[in-house]
C-alpha cells in the first residue's frame, strides 16, 4: 500500500511540476524577469511556509533549534537549485516545453541521483551510499549505467532539436515557442538539469529537521507509520535559497531592461497577470508538497527523485504536444524526439532499479 500511494503522490506531483509554466503563457505584456519572479515569491517564500504551519506544528521552532552547519548546507544547496531553477526557465522560454524539459529533467535525474553520493564519497557518513560505493555494487553500477543512458537520450533529444530548426522555418518555429534558439537553449538546459538535482541534495542535507518533525508527531501519533508532511520544514529553507539566487538575477534584469514598470503599466492586465504569476507559483510549489508525501511512503530519496522526474518528463512532453511545438516536422524528427524521450525514461527506470538494490 505505500508502494502505491507513494507512486500516487509521486505523480500528482510530478504532474503539477510539468504543469506549472502552462499560466505563465498567459501573462501578457510582461517581461520574462518580471512574470518569473511574481510567480517566484509564491513558490519559494509565500505558500511553503504556509504549506508547513498547516501540516508541521512548530516548524519555526525546528528550524530556529537546528545546527547551524544543517540549515546553512541546505540552505548553500538550495542556492544551488536556485541557479538551475532560473535557468530552467530560461531552457523552456528556448527550447519549449517538449524539448526543454526533456534535456532538462533528463541531466536532473541523473545528478540529482550521483550528486549525493560524490558529497559522501568527501564526507563519509554512516548509512549514506559514497561513489566509491556504488562503483563497487551491482546497484550502484546499474546506476552509473542509467546515468550514461540518459545522457544518450539527451543527445537523441537534441538531434531531434536540431532537425526541428532546419525543417521549419522562423515563423514557424516562433509559432510554437517564441523565442525559439536551439544552440541557446541547449547549453542553459544542460546547466539546469546539473544544478537543479542539487534540491535532491538540500533534501538530504535537511533530513535532521524532517527526523525532528517525524518524531513529533509519532509522540502524538502511536503506531500510525511515518509522518507524511514532514519534509515540508526542509522546503522552506531550501527554498529560501532558490528565493536568493532568483531574486538577485530577476532585480538585475528588471534594472538592466526598466522592466520593473510592468509592475505599473496600465495597459497590461496587471491583476490578471499577477493571478496566473500566483497559480503557477503555486501549482510549482504543489510538486513538491508531494514529493515529500511520496518519499515518506517510498522512504528511498534517490528512488522517489527518478519517479518524480519521470512524471515530470511524461507531462511535459503531453503540455508540448498540446502546444503543437512539434506540428509541422517531419515523421522521422517525431520518431526522433520520441526515441529520446524513451531512452531518458528508461534511464530513469534503470537508475530507480539500482537505487533499489
Amino acid at each position: 500500500m505505500n508502494a502505491l500511494l507513494g507512486l500516487l503522490f509521486h505523480s500528482i506531483g510530478g504532474f503539477a511540476s510539468g504543469s506549472f509554466y502552462m499560466p505563465y503563457n498567459k501573462v501578457k505584456g510582461w517581461a520574462w524577469e518580471s512574470f518569473w519572479i511574481v510567480g517566484g515569491l509564491f513558490s519559494w517564500l509565500i505558500v511553503p511556509p504556509l504549506a508547513a504551519y498547516l501540516t508541521i506544528p512548530g516548524f519555526g521552532a525546528i528550524i530556529a533549534n537546528c545546527s547551524t552547519p544543517i540549515l546553512i548546507l541546505t540552505f548553500v544547496m538550495g542556492l544551488f537549485w536556485g541557479i538551475g531553477g532560473l535557468t530552467y526557465g530560461l531552457g523552456v522560454r528556448y527550447l519549449g516545453m517538449s524539448l526543454g524539459n526533456s534535456v532538462v529533467l533528463g541531466f536532473c535525474a541523473a545528478f540529482g541521483a550521483v550528486v549525493p553520493s560524490i558529497y559522501y564519497t568527501i564526507y563519509p557518513t554512516v548509512g549514506k551510499v559514497s561513489f566509491t560505493d556504488m562503483l563497487s555494487t551491482s546497484g550502484g553500477q546499474l546506476v552509473l549505467l542509467g546515468v550514461l543512458v540518459c545522457l544518450l537520450g539527451i543527445g537523441i533529444s537534441g538531434k531531434a532539436g536540431m532537425m526541428k530548426e532546419r525543417e521549419l522555418t522562423k515563423e514557424q518555429q516562433n509559432a510554437s515557442v517564441a523565442e525559439f534558439d536551439l544552440v541557446k537553449g541547449l547549453i542553459i538546459a544542460v546547466i539546469s538539469g546539473i544544478l537543479s538535482s542539487f534540491f535532491n541534495f538540500g533534501i538530504e542535507a535537511g533530513k535532521p529537521m524532517a527526523d525532528v518533525a517525524n518524531e513529533a508527531w509519532k509522540v502524538l501519533n502511536p503506531n500510525q507509520g511515518e509522518f507524511l508532511y514532514q519534509n515540508n520544514v526542509i522546503f522552506v529553507v531550501i527554498l529560501w535559497g532558490g528565493l536568493t539566487t532568483n531574486l538577485i538575477w530577476t532585480t538585475i534584469l528588471s534594472l538592466k531592461n526598466k522592466s520593473y514598470q510592468n509592475f505599473t503599466d496600465k495597459t497590461t492586465p496587471i491583476t490578471r497577470n499577477v493571478m496566473f504569476c500566483a497559480l503557477a507559483g503555486t501549482t510549482w510549489f504543489l510538486q513538491f508538497f508531494f514529493y515529500g508525501m511520496g518519499e515518506s511512503k517510498l522512504g528511498n530519496g534517490a528512488s522517489s527523485w527518478i519517479l518524480h522526474m519521470s512524471t515530470i518528463i511524461l507531462t511535459a512532453n503531453m503540455w508540448g504536444i498540446y502546444r503543437k511545438e512539434w506540428s509541422g516536422v517531419a515523421p522521422k524528427t517525431k520518431w526522433t524526439i520520441a526515441t529520446g524521450i524513451v531512452v531518458i525514461l528508461l534511464s530513469v527506470v534503470l537508475v530507480g532499479i539500482g537505487n533499489s538494490m
